[in-house]
């Protein structure tokens, strides 16, 4: 294995989580219900790419695309209704 990969892949998992840190930081502290609805967002996109990193790291771990495609599809989902939520009130017209 390359060692500018190898080094990537020792060094991306925890920079993913410290941005995970700082995310669920802002998630917790942030004033507004927008910051936390950003910082949601950011949580599941760097949980994406710490389970696509991992299964990188895995040499071909086939569940790990799986449950990366299942965490982001779930995140969309809930990002955008917790926006139109704080848009208008209410989620299901």
């Amino acid at each position: 294995m390359n060692s500018v990969l190898a080094c990537a892949l020792w060094l991306g998992p925890l920079m993913l989580l410290l941005a995970m840190a700082c995310a669920l930081l802002r998630l917790l502290l942030g004033p507004l219900a927008e910051d936390r609805i950003l910082a949601l967002d950011a949580l599941y996109t760097a949980s994406v790419l710490l389970v696509l990193v991992l299964g990188l790291r895995a040499n071909g771990g086939g569940a790990y695309f799986e449950v990366a495609l299942l965490i982001a599809l779930l995140g969309f989902a809930s990002s955008s209704a917790m926006a139109k939520f704080v848009l208008r009130g209410e989620v299901v017209e």
